[in-house]
Protein backbone atom coordinates (compact mmCIF):
# COMPACT_ATOMS: atom_id res chain seq x y z
CA UNK A 1 0.00 0.00 0.00
CA UNK A 2 2.63 2.50 0.51
CA UNK A 3 3.95 1.82 -2.90
CA UNK A 4 5.34 5.66 -3.03
CA UNK A 5 7.98 4.20 -1.39
CA UNK A 6 8.29 0.75 -2.98
CA UNK A 7 9.50 1.51 -6.45
CA UNK A 8 12.80 -0.07 -6.97
CA UNK A 9 11.12 -4.06 -6.56
CA UNK A 10 9.19 -3.48 -9.70
CA UNK A 11 11.26 -0.83 -11.75
CA UNK A 12 14.77 -1.78 -12.22
CA UNK A 13 15.48 1.90 -13.74
CA UNK A 14 14.62 3.56 -9.86
CA UNK A 15 18.08 2.61 -9.10
CA UNK A 16 20.53 4.89 -7.72
CA UNK A 17 18.45 8.05 -8.84
CA UNK A 18 18.22 9.03 -5.04
CA UNK A 19 21.53 10.20 -4.88
CA UNK A 20 22.25 8.17 -2.09
CA UNK A 21 22.71 4.65 -0.20
CA UNK A 22 19.44 3.47 0.31
CA UNK A 23 17.31 1.16 2.12
CA UNK A 24 13.94 0.30 2.55
CA UNK A 25 12.34 -2.63 4.97
CA UNK A 26 8.65 -3.45 4.14
CA UNK A 27 6.42 -6.33 6.22
CA UNK A 28 2.98 -6.63 5.32
CA UNK A 29 0.23 -8.56 7.22
CA UNK A 30 -2.95 -9.25 4.46
CA UNK A 31 -6.05 -9.92 5.17
CA UNK A 32 -5.76 -10.30 9.38
CA UNK A 33 -8.14 -12.91 10.82
CA UNK A 34 -8.01 -15.47 7.47
CA UNK A 35 -6.13 -18.82 7.88
CA UNK A 36 -3.20 -18.89 5.66
CA UNK A 37 -3.86 -15.24 4.99
CA UNK A 38 -0.64 -13.35 2.96
CA UNK A 39 2.19 -12.39 4.74
CA UNK A 40 5.15 -10.41 2.86
CA UNK A 41 8.62 -9.18 3.54
CA UNK A 42 10.44 -7.42 1.29
CA UNK A 43 14.14 -6.03 1.58
CA UNK A 44 15.71 -3.47 -1.28
CA UNK A 45 19.00 -1.26 -1.14
CA UNK A 46 20.26 0.98 -4.21
CA UNK A 47 22.71 3.28 -4.68
CA UNK A 48 24.30 5.51 -7.76
CA UNK A 49 27.70 3.94 -8.78
CA UNK A 50 29.39 6.76 -10.92
CA UNK A 51 32.16 4.49 -12.77
CA UNK A 52 28.97 2.65 -14.39
CA UNK A 53 27.18 5.87 -15.23
CA UNK A 54 24.05 4.62 -13.39
CA UNK A 55 22.56 2.97 -10.26
CA UNK A 56 22.53 -0.70 -8.96
CA UNK A 57 20.40 -2.08 -6.41
CA UNK A 58 18.94 -5.45 -4.60
CA UNK A 59 15.49 -6.98 -3.66
CA UNK A 60 14.90 -9.83 -1.73
CA UNK A 61 11.46 -10.71 -0.66
CA UNK A 62 9.63 -13.48 1.17
CA UNK A 63 5.89 -14.40 -0.03
CA UNK A 64 3.78 -16.67 2.13
CA UNK A 65 -0.02 -17.42 0.81
CA UNK A 66 -1.55 -20.18 2.51
CA UNK A 67 0.68 -23.51 2.07
CA UNK A 68 2.86 -21.57 -1.34
CA UNK A 69 5.99 -19.81 -0.14
CA UNK A 70 7.86 -17.61 -2.54
CA UNK A 71 11.34 -16.34 -1.68
CA UNK A 72 13.20 -14.12 -4.87
CA UNK A 73 15.90 -11.96 -4.84
CA UNK A 74 16.86 -9.73 -7.74
CA UNK A 75 19.66 -7.63 -9.32
CA UNK A 76 19.19 -4.33 -10.94
CA UNK A 77 21.34 -1.97 -12.65
CA UNK A 78 20.18 1.55 -14.00
CA UNK A 79 21.81 3.86 -16.77
CA UNK A 80 21.53 7.75 -15.74
CA UNK A 81 21.18 9.81 -18.42
CA UNK A 82 20.03 13.73 -18.62
CA UNK A 83 17.26 14.56 -20.59
CA UNK A 84 14.97 17.94 -20.58
CA UNK A 85 15.04 19.05 -16.92
CA UNK A 86 14.96 15.86 -15.08
CA UNK A 87 17.36 12.38 -15.17
CA UNK A 88 16.20 9.46 -17.02
CA UNK A 89 17.33 5.90 -15.62
CA UNK A 90 17.18 3.26 -18.39
CA UNK A 91 17.12 -0.77 -16.06
CA UNK A 92 17.46 -4.05 -16.79
CA UNK A 93 16.80 -6.69 -13.73
CA UNK A 94 17.77 -10.56 -13.35
CA UNK A 95 17.05 -12.61 -10.45
CA UNK A 96 15.75 -15.79 -9.49
CA UNK A 97 12.53 -17.24 -7.67
CA UNK A 98 11.87 -20.30 -5.51
CA UNK A 99 8.64 -21.41 -4.76
CA UNK A 100 7.60 -24.11 -1.94
CA UNK A 101 4.41 -25.84 -1.80
CA UNK A 102 3.21 -27.82 1.95
CA UNK A 103 2.19 -30.89 0.45
CA UNK A 104 2.88 -32.85 3.72
CA UNK A 105 -0.25 -30.45 5.00
CA UNK A 106 -2.83 -30.81 2.37
CA UNK A 107 -6.11 -32.11 3.70
CA UNK A 108 -7.79 -33.08 0.22
CA UNK A 109 -10.03 -36.18 -0.64
CA UNK A 110 -9.02 -38.31 -3.06
CA UNK A 111 -11.76 -40.99 -4.00
CA UNK A 112 -8.92 -43.74 -5.39
CA UNK A 113 -5.84 -42.29 -3.95
CA UNK A 114 -4.23 -41.97 -7.55
CA UNK A 115 -4.02 -38.45 -7.84
CA UNK A 116 -0.66 -38.01 -8.81
CA UNK A 117 -0.91 -33.96 -9.35
CA UNK A 118 -1.82 -33.64 -4.92
CA UNK A 119 1.62 -33.40 -4.02
CA UNK A 120 2.12 -35.55 -0.39
CA UNK A 121 5.20 -34.26 0.75
CA UNK A 122 6.46 -30.27 0.69
CA UNK A 123 8.09 -29.79 -3.22
CA UNK A 124 9.92 -26.57 -4.26
CA UNK A 125 10.90 -25.91 -7.95
CA UNK A 126 12.30 -22.33 -8.96
CA UNK A 127 12.89 -19.90 -11.89
CA UNK A 128 14.99 -17.19 -13.50
CA UNK A 129 12.98 -13.88 -13.96
CA UNK A 130 14.00 -10.91 -15.62
CA UNK A 131 12.56 -7.33 -15.75
CA UNK A 132 12.64 -4.22 -17.72
CA UNK A 133 12.10 -0.44 -16.81
CA UNK A 134 12.37 3.34 -17.17
CA UNK A 135 12.20 5.57 -14.66
CA UNK A 136 12.11 9.83 -15.01
CA UNK A 137 12.67 12.14 -12.27
CA UNK A 138 12.18 16.06 -12.09
CA UNK A 139 12.50 17.81 -8.82
CA UNK A 140 8.84 18.32 -9.25
CA UNK A 141 7.43 14.96 -10.30
CA UNK A 142 8.35 11.22 -11.40
CA UNK A 143 7.44 8.86 -14.07
CA UNK A 144 7.98 5.49 -14.54
CA UNK A 145 7.09 2.17 -16.90
CA UNK A 146 8.32 -0.92 -16.16
CA UNK A 147 7.91 -5.36 -16.29
CA UNK A 148 8.64 -7.79 -14.58
CA UNK A 149 8.68 -11.71 -15.59
CA UNK A 150 9.36 -11.28 -18.97
CA UNK A 151 10.43 -14.39 -20.04
CA UNK A 152 7.58 -16.17 -18.27
CA UNK A 153 10.05 -18.82 -17.24
CA UNK A 154 8.79 -22.24 -15.69
CA UNK A 155 8.91 -23.06 -12.13
CA UNK A 156 9.36 -26.80 -12.27
CA UNK A 157 8.55 -28.92 -8.61
CA UNK A 158 10.39 -32.03 -8.19
CA UNK A 159 7.44 -34.26 -8.64
CA UNK A 160 6.50 -32.71 -12.26
CA UNK A 161 3.93 -30.58 -11.26
CA UNK A 162 5.06 -26.77 -13.17
CA UNK A 163 3.52 -23.96 -14.49
CA UNK A 164 4.45 -20.64 -15.82
CA UNK A 165 5.41 -17.10 -14.37
CA UNK A 166 2.95 -14.45 -15.51
CA UNK A 167 4.31 -11.14 -17.20
CA UNK A 168 3.43 -8.47 -15.40
CA UNK A 169 3.48 -4.66 -16.38
CA UNK A 170 3.22 -1.22 -13.95
CA UNK A 171 2.85 2.53 -14.25
CA UNK A 172 3.48 4.37 -11.56
CA UNK A 173 3.99 8.87 -11.44
CA UNK A 174 3.62 11.35 -9.10
CA UNK A 175 3.94 15.36 -8.18
CA UNK A 176 5.34 17.46 -5.22
CA UNK A 177 2.64 20.44 -5.02
CA UNK A 178 4.10 22.75 -2.62
CA UNK A 179 1.61 24.74 -0.47
CA UNK A 180 3.31 26.67 2.03
CA UNK A 181 6.80 27.09 3.06
CA UNK A 182 6.51 23.72 5.00
CA UNK A 183 3.60 22.01 3.58
CA UNK A 184 3.84 19.58 0.42
CA UNK A 185 1.19 17.94 -1.64
CA UNK A 186 2.11 14.76 -3.44
CA UNK A 187 -0.44 13.12 -5.55
CA UNK A 188 0.49 9.99 -7.21
CA UNK A 189 -1.02 6.52 -9.08
CA UNK A 190 0.40 3.21 -8.64
CA UNK A 191 -1.50 0.57 -11.81
CA UNK A 192 -0.49 -2.90 -12.20
CA UNK A 193 -1.38 -4.90 -14.60
CA UNK A 194 -1.63 -8.67 -15.38
CA UNK A 195 -3.02 -9.01 -18.91
CA UNK A 196 -6.60 -10.31 -19.37
CA UNK A 197 -6.60 -9.59 -15.61
CA UNK A 198 -8.48 -6.24 -14.99
CA UNK A 199 -5.68 -3.84 -13.79
CA UNK A 200 -5.48 -2.64 -10.58
CA UNK A 201 -5.43 1.30 -9.51
CA UNK A 202 -4.00 2.76 -6.46
CA UNK A 203 -5.02 6.36 -6.15
CA UNK A 204 -2.92 7.86 -3.47
CA UNK A 205 -2.43 11.63 -1.82
CA UNK A 206 0.00 12.23 1.46
CA UNK A 207 0.59 15.77 2.34
CA UNK A 208 4.47 16.33 4.22
CA UNK A 209 4.53 19.26 6.69
CA UNK A 210 8.87 20.35 6.92
CA UNK A 211 9.56 17.36 5.06
CA UNK A 212 9.74 15.65 8.54
CA UNK A 213 6.27 14.26 8.86
CA UNK A 214 2.89 12.99 6.44
CA UNK A 215 0.06 11.50 6.38
CA UNK A 216 -2.51 10.98 3.68
CA UNK A 217 -4.86 8.45 2.19
CA UNK A 218 -4.61 5.74 -0.80
CA UNK A 219 -8.06 3.99 -2.47
CA UNK A 220 -7.48 1.03 -4.30
CA UNK A 221 -10.12 0.84 -7.21
CA UNK A 222 -10.40 -2.25 -8.17
CA UNK A 223 -13.46 -4.39 -6.67
CA UNK A 224 -13.62 -1.71 -4.72
CA UNK A 225 -10.75 -3.12 -2.46
CA UNK A 226 -9.82 -0.41 0.45
CA UNK A 227 -9.12 2.56 1.40
CA UNK A 228 -5.98 3.02 3.32
CA UNK A 229 -4.74 5.89 5.73
CA UNK A 230 -1.18 5.92 5.19
CA UNK A 231 1.00 8.11 8.23
CA UNK A 232 4.71 8.49 8.28
CA UNK A 233 7.46 10.74 9.86
CA UNK A 234 11.59 11.16 9.63
CA UNK A 235 13.64 11.25 11.75
CA UNK A 236 17.74 11.56 11.28
CA UNK A 237 17.74 9.85 7.56
CA UNK A 238 15.87 7.45 8.78
CA UNK A 239 11.84 7.41 7.84
CA UNK A 240 9.34 5.54 9.54
CA UNK A 241 5.62 4.56 7.64
CA UNK A 242 2.31 3.10 8.39
CA UNK A 243 -0.65 1.87 6.34
CA UNK A 244 -3.97 -0.02 7.59
CA UNK A 245 -5.71 -1.17 4.82
CA UNK A 246 -10.00 -0.90 5.20
CA UNK A 247 -11.70 -3.38 3.38
CA UNK A 248 -14.84 -2.18 1.97
CA UNK A 249 -15.44 -4.73 -0.89
CA UNK A 250 -17.48 -8.12 0.29
CA UNK A 251 -14.41 -9.43 2.41
CA UNK A 252 -15.39 -7.15 4.95
CA UNK A 253 -16.83 -9.43 6.82
CA UNK A 254 -14.39 -11.60 7.36
CA UNK A 255 -11.05 -9.37 7.47
CA UNK A 256 -9.98 -6.96 9.97
CA UNK A 257 -8.12 -5.31 7.52
CA UNK A 258 -4.09 -5.05 6.50
CA UNK A 259 -1.40 -3.20 8.68
CA UNK A 260 2.13 -2.68 6.68
CA UNK A 261 5.12 -1.12 7.94
CA UNK A 262 8.07 0.70 6.18
CA UNK A 263 11.50 1.75 7.71
CA UNK A 264 13.63 3.08 5.30
CA UNK A 265 17.20 5.02 5.23
CA UNK A 266 19.41 6.92 3.43
CA UNK A 267 23.24 8.32 3.16
CA UNK A 268 23.78 11.01 1.42
CA UNK A 269 26.95 10.49 -0.53
CA UNK A 270 29.04 13.51 0.17
CA UNK A 271 30.63 14.87 -2.76
CA UNK A 272 34.56 15.29 -2.76
CA UNK A 273 35.61 18.72 -3.67
CA UNK A 274 39.14 19.79 -4.32
CA UNK A 275 40.68 22.85 -4.22
CA UNK A 276 43.23 24.10 -5.83
CA UNK A 277 46.66 24.98 -3.69
CA UNK A 278 48.77 27.96 -4.80
CA UNK A 279 51.66 29.54 -2.50
CA UNK A 280 51.48 33.87 -2.31
CA UNK A 281 54.84 35.15 -1.23
CA UNK A 282 52.47 38.49 -0.74
CA UNK A 283 52.52 39.36 3.42
CA UNK A 284 49.50 41.67 4.39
Amino acid sequence: SQNMFNILSVNPGYAGTNDAICGTIFYRNQWTGFVGAPKTGLLSVASPVKFLRGGVGLTMFTDQLGLDNTFGIKLNYSFHMHVGPGQLGIGVQAGFLNKTLEGSKFNAFVNDGSDETIPTSDISGGAPTFGFGLFYKTSEYYVGVSSSQLSESAVSYAEGADYNLKRHYYINGGYTKRLTSAIELIPSIWIKMDPPVAPQIDLNVLAKYNNQIWGGVSYRVADRDAIVPIIGFMWNDMKIGYSYDITINELRGFSSGTHEIMIGYCYKIAENISADKYRNTRVL
